[in-house]
């Protein structure tokens, strides 16, 4: 490869101070031994997680089982307990089982449309396994922030490295102006309209969320936010007038 590189492409590689093929081997040795090292790394980090995700996921199964044979006796216990009076405690439960129901849905709406929308649109630019891609890019949907941009935005820069320019250009502004659009108006709509939570409020819990609890802040986040504002309206609705 060298010896066929003309003159001034080794001019330019040795102001890069990789002009010299035994060097340059040594480099990459050196390079592919950490990489080794740090996939090992993370390969044993992967195995730790996985044993823990297995033992949480017996565990929640095991806890659903008793919760959805007593969860009815359940919830009337604590609602007996609680020093709230039956209308505020039927006020609280009712929002906590609102905010559950429209997070789950409109998190699910919306993964199946931007999975739906992205595998057609690989499936459209010829990739192979749309399908696949497109449920990825559906789960992957739901992280804020980025979302499905964490698949397609490599896509479509190998389109563009490949010389596919248009599919990689097409794909960019679908990413961008399709599955964004559809993320910034159907969760909104979805998980806003039901909890009474405005666009900021569901972002911001969302992220915020996420951020404390991991995955599972998806629903937790916009719960506590739901419920805050709940008893901060009942607060207010019963506090004396000045």
């Amino acid at each position: 490869v060298f010896d066929g590189l003309p003159h001034w492409v080794l001019t330019l590689l040795e102001v890069f101070h990789v002009g010299n093929l035994a060097a340059l081997q040594d480099k990459l040795s050196a390079a592919a031994l950490e990489a080794s090292r740090i996939v090992a790394a993370q390969a044993l980090g992967f195995g730790q997680n996985a044993f823990g995700l297995a033992i949480d996921l017996g565990v929640t199964l095991y806890l659903l089982f008793f919760l959805l044979r007593d969860g009815a006796a359940l919830a009337a216990r604590i609602a007996q307990a609680l020093p709230l009076g039956r209308e505020r405690t039927q006020r609280l439960f009712g929002t906590f089982a609102t905010v559950v129901r429209a997070t789950l849905k409109g998190n699910a709406a919306m993964a199946a449309a931007q999975g739906t929308l992205g595998g057609a649109m690989l499936w459209f630019l010829g990739l192979r396994q749309p399908l696949l891609l497109g449920v990825l890019m559906g789960l992957l949907s739901m992280l804020p922030a980025v979302g499905a941009a964490v698949l397609w935005a490599p896509i479509a820069a190998w389109f563009l490295l490949a010389g596919a320019a248009w599919k990689g250009v097409t794909l960019i502004v679908f990413g961008i102006f399709g599955l964004g659009l559809v993320d910034n108006i159907l969760r909104p709509l979805l998980v806003g309209r039901d909890t009474q939570l405005s666009n900021p409020l569901v972002m911001v819990s969302a992220v915020g969320g996420i951020a404390v609890f991991g995955f599972s802040g998806f629903i937790a986040g916009p719960l506590i936010t739901a419920l805050f504002v709940a008893t901060w309206e009942l607060s207010s609705a019963e506090a004396p007038a000045p």
